[in-house]
């Protein structure tokens, strides 16, 4: 399987062990510092998750930005395949193993709380995005005008 097809397969798997969880997950969520997360997660209870997928070892080992997702989440987890040498990951993170459609946790996320103004913040931003695709895809014709006059990506 060829790397956009492996993130993809994974990404989608991670997804739907998210919303297994209860958790609502959206992808590709544009951080306020620029960074764009893989998939952002709220929790049941008002925390935010971030998962980063790692499609191979190259695509881990050349990206530096993921430390920075941890000041936007309240745990931070990767999630790879099964074919994915583990040992490269931090162990300060948590671990999602995906194997087609189904996904295992192997390693939970330690916590690291937000600031209220900055989880208030990022729940505004996580409304937005979530309503504004929501809103595209019951008016596929608009989308492009209604993302705009949402100023979601």
């Amino acid at each position: 399987m060829d790397a956009p097809a492996r993130t993809l397969s994974v990404t989608r798997a991670a997804a739907r062990f998210c919303a297994l969880r209860g958790w609502a997950p959206v992808e590709q969520v544009r951080l306020p510092d620029g960074r764009r997360a893989d998939i952002l997660a709220l929790l049941p209870t008002g925390d935010f998750a971030i998962l980063e997928v790692k499609s191979c070892a190259r695509d881990f080992l050349s990206d530096g930005k993921w430390p920075d997702y941890r000041a936007w989440c309240d745990r931070l987890y990767f999630a790879v395949d099964l074919d994915f040498p583990q040992e490269l990951l931090p162990e300060d993170a948590g671990l999602v193993v995906a194997e087609d459609r189904d996904a295992a946790l192997l390693r939970e996320a330690p916590e690291h709380r937000l600031a209220p103004a900055r989880r208030r913040s990022l729940l505004h931003r996580y409304a937005m995005l979530a309503g504004g695709r929501l809103a595209a895809l019951s008016d596929p014709a608009g989308a492009a005008e209604l993302r705009a006059a949402l100023r979601v990506d």
